[in-house]
């Protein structure tokens, strides 16, 4: 028996069910069988999954059921989820569908949560195919945002900006930054998300784009996607009309607040590359300014010395005065004094980073300017010459990888960590390039290598060895295992190991096997490197370990010069 033969009788059933009047021996709540008829919707909806013939078939049936079905009471509700389901799953009429979406709109209305639940659970599902018909049920899914059920205000919160579109980018972007100012700690990460992600897409203007980042910056903090420093700052260099209108925006909000460690990192950023602008006082498209040297560089000195402020966000800081110095017309002697004092720094990379700014007050200072002048301009898509292609590649395959843990440094920071000459691990970039055909050649499992291993790194307990294969068939390819051992009684939490090569090299990091070192020499975290050196030039690779051990953060950066020469000749 098929389902053209089938499907009529169930349908007459069905139909004699939603006509036949009250019956008390089967009806619940005045609903006539509402078991048998959930199960009769069922049973079509599986018949009706893509067969044209069914699905008209059940077509006028459905709609009655839809538009006569008792809603007072939970059986009838039931039934019409069914409905609902099945409209949705067979070839049902547009005009049917459309009836469907409406009944989930008036689901959001119940009392009961679970209804509502249920609703949003389902108008998720639809929306990608349905948009236009949930979109006018836009402003009673932005109200299930203040649902004080966590569950209700996290589904409102996915179809909210399932919703956002190019007419309604504006709207739904002040609803969203809205429910962000009170939303639970929980949901503030996916809430700022979202809005960064569709602001991207759907922007009408960039001082829009940049005014909704800078306002998710300010409201979120540390809950901000990882990339949104680097996002930020190409989108304010890439808009040479607004550096002004930037600055003064990100300096304002940096004098209110040095907490929200992303917004104090692109303001130090902008302050240093446009800071001559801050100072210029003369901006047509915000309110009168008056700023001086003295004040901007107490200001980011304060963010120096903050005990709030990340070492990623101090290295911000310092370049800032650095560049600074060849911007403002006063003496430098105040920026100086200030870099040789981070030049004792504990922090290995700030100490680094003020011992070289130093030398270039002294030794090269007649390069410094030309070293600090301001970044070019990197306009997003476009094709202008194939240098500003490469670097937005490059900038793009930063922010990709910058580790899911929030404090982490941020990868864009590796691009100095071989003294300006290195390559941070990226994946490919989808036009050609020779790292694409890194990424195709076939993985090897690493097996017991004739190179020997090598031990690069231990502190209390945590060990870090290399182990080293040279597939036969490549030998321009190094593959590096990554073995990180804990044998102290705590365990290694939060662990991200990041890596940088020569940019004669082309590295890629696959996914680590976790980000947990069992303590007792439990199971070990390993990380592969596919290293492409088509030169077979010496090998330089630094790493930087980022964990939690013993309660304390620790950050270790190191070189390892002493590479086996197998791994490279």
């Amino acid at each position: 028996m098929n389902a053209t033969t089938v499907v009529p009788q169930l349908v007459q059933i069905l139909w004699t069910l939603v006509t036949s009047g009250y019956s008390a021996e089967h009806s619940i709540s005045g609903v006539s069988d509402p078991f048998l008829q959930v199960q009769i919707l069922r049973l079509l909806r599986i018949l009706g999954r893509n067969h044209e013939e069914s699905s008209e078939t059940m077509n006028d049936l459905l709609a009655q059921v839809a538009t006569n079905t008792d809603t007072s009471r939970n059986a009838g509700n039931a039934v019409l989820f069914e409905t609902v389901l099945t409209i949705m799953d067979i070839r049902s009429v547009a005009g049917l569908r459309v009836l469907a979406v409406n009944i989930l709109g008036r689901f959001l209305l119940n009392s009961d949560r679970n209804i509502r639940y249920v609703a949003l659970m389902s108008l998720l599902h639809v929306v990608q195919s349905d948009h236009s018909a949930v979109q006018r049920h836009r402003p009673t899914v932005v109200e299930c945002l203040r649902e004080p059920d966590a569950s209700l205000s996290r589904r409102a919160l996915q179809l909210s900006l399932a919703l956002v579109n190019s007419s309604n980018v504006r709207a739904m972007t002040q609803e969203l930054q809205s429910f962000l100012e009170s939303c639970p700690p929980d949901l503030r990460a996916d809430c700022a998300s979202g809005i960064l992600l569709a602001a991207e897409r759907f922007a009408p203007t960039k001082r829009w784009h940049i005014d909704t980042i800078l306002r998710v910056l300010t409201t979120a903090g540390t809950h901000v996607r990882d990339d949104a420093v680097a996002n930020l700052t190409q989108l304010i260099g890439g808009a040479q009309e607004l550096h002004a209108y930037s600055v003064r925006r990100l300096y304002s909000a940096l004098a209110e607040d040095i907490s929200q460690q992303p917004l104090v990192q692109v303001a130090a950023w902008c302050i240093g590359e446009y800071g001559d602008l801050l100072l210029e006082g003369s901006c047509e498209e915000t309110e009168p300014l008056q700023v001086e040297e003295e004040e901007v560089l107490a200001l980011l000195e304060k963010v120096l010395q903050s005990h709030m402020s990340l070492p990623a966000t101090r290295g911000y800081a310092l370049t800032a005065l650095m560049k600074l110095s060849t911007r403002l017309r006063g003496d430098n002697n105040r920026i100086r004094q200030v870099v040789s004092v981070y030049g004792s720094c504990l922090d290995v990379e700030l100490q680094q980073r003020a011992i070289e700014y130093n030398a270039l007050f002294q030794k090269y200072d007649y390069m410094r300017a030309a070293i600090l002048e301001k970044m070019p301009l990197v306009e997003r898509g476009g094709t202008q010459d194939e240098e500003a292609k490469e670097n937005k590649e490059a900038q793009h395959s930063e922010a990709a990888l910058v580790p899911t843990e929030p404090q982490a440094s941020k990868l864009l920071d590796l691009l100095d960590l071989l003294d300006g000459t290195s390559g941070a691990a990226q994946p490919p970039p989808s036009s050609e390039g020779s790292l694409v055909h890194l990424l195709d050649l076939p993985y090897v499992s690493p097996a017991p290598a004739s190179i020997p291993n090598l031990k690069v790194f231990e502190r209390e307990g945590l060990q870090l060895n290399l182990s080293f294969v040279r597939p036969p068939g490549t030998p321009a390819l190094l593959l590096i295992t990554v073995t990180a051992i804990n044998t102290s009684g705590a365990d290694v939490t939060h662990f991200v190991c990041q890596a940088a090569v020569p940019k004669s090299f082309q590295l890629q990091l696959q996914a680590p096997s976790g980000d947990t070192v069992p303590a007792q020499g439990g199971l070990p975290v390993t990380q592969l490197l596919r290293i492409l050196n088509p030169n077979k030039a010496p090998l330089r690779l630094k790493l930087r370990l980022t964990y939690n051990h013993f309660g304390q953060s620790v950050q270790e950066i190191f070189e390892v010069n002493n590479l086996p020469v197998d791994t490279w000749q």
